[in-house]
């Protein structure tokens, strides 16, 4: 299970959780759900983890939707200074997560 956070142009963060990281990468970037990360152009993948269960990937994301702004950023920046765009450092298929 991954935890990630997109960012747009813009400045506009998301973060969410999915068990397929590149599938849901690829479903974010072609906007193929008209939602939010579609609507604000959210595509860049900033900062992500693996977790070992589901609930532990939903409750870190929840805890992390709670936070400012502020704190999101000190997270990112902890992994990625540069907020470089991650997707080329995925694990080389969603298999590879922390099963």
């Amino acid at each position: 299970m991954f935890v990630y956070i997109l960012a747009s142009k813009i400045g506009v963060l998301y973060t969410g959780v999915t068990n397929g990281i590149r599938r849901r990468n690829v479903e974010h970037r072609t906007k193929l759900n008209k939602g939010f990360t579609a609507c604000k152009n959210c595509n860049k993948l900033v900062y992500f983890e693996i977790h070992v269960s589901p609930g532990e990937a939903i409750a870190r994301e929840k805890q992390i939707k709670r936070w400012r702004r502020e704190k999101k950023e000190r997270l990112i920046r902890s992994l990625n200074p540069a907020w470089i765009d991650l997707v080329p450092f995925l694990p080389s298929s969603d298999e590879d997560s922390a099963d």
